[in-house]
């Protein structure tokens, strides 16, 4: 893999790594303390527990990810999937560790850090293995919170992607923006953006 190539990757991989956590944080941000640890039936996961896990294997997979095999001795699976004395506030402080040090770690990689092998559960892996494994797994759970949110708000709730029958409008606008000359704007960014001014405009969706 060229220098160049290198860079762009993971110039992409922590944008969306970003915007995973961000999308999955403007979906909490609309749902009650009653919401978030709700369960839609006795097999699901709540919000919650989703966060919990999301944030485990965060530190996990991530701590001396180059050094340490992803997981960790210190982490405790299955408890991600229980509510043990955690409250909304402790859960989200969790999860902000755990994507600190996701960031903490991959923010510094250099063109030669691709280049090494490390190990999940013994199994070896490339370092664009080991992002695109994780990266894969967040969007997935993200997307059940995503889910969840917007099942519990219905008609209230404040969309996070392009609005209904606005596509056509979405790519006019990402046009007038490019034509415009402005800075390039995250895929999610643009999207909430988008959203603002159909609201601000009184327009449906």
């Amino acid at each position: 893999m060229s220098n160049q190539f290198i860079e762009n990757y993971h110039a992409d991989a922590l944008i969306s790594f970003r915007n995973c956590k961000k999308m999955g944080e403007r979906a909490i941000e609309q749902i009650s303390d009653d919401e978030f640890f709700a369960l839609i039936d006795a097999e699901a996961n709540s919000i919650a527990l989703v966060v919990k896990h999301i944030a485990g294997n965060l530190r996990s997979r991530w701590t001396d990810f180059l050094t340490t095999d992803g997981e960790k001795d210190f982490r405790k699976r299955d408890t991600e999937f229980e509510v043990i004395g955690d409250t909304r506030e402790s859960l989200m402080q969790f999860w902000e560790t755990g994507w600190q040090t996701l960031f903490d770690n991959i923010e510094p990689l250099t063109a030669e850090d691709f280049s090494r092998t490390l190990t999940i559960r013994g199994e070896p892996h490339t370092v664009v293995e080991a992002i695109n494994r994780q990266l894969t797994h967040y969007a997935y759970h993200i997307g059940q919170i995503v889910l969840l949110a917007k099942h519990f708000k219905s008609v209230d709730w404040k969309t996070l992607s392009v609005p209904k029958n606005s596509s056509a409008d979405f790519n006019n606008f990402l046009a007038d923006k490019q034509a415009s000359g402005g800075s390039k704007t995250s895929r999610m960014e643009a999207v909430l953006e988008f959203s603002e001014s159909v609201k601000e405009k009184g327009e449906p969706g």
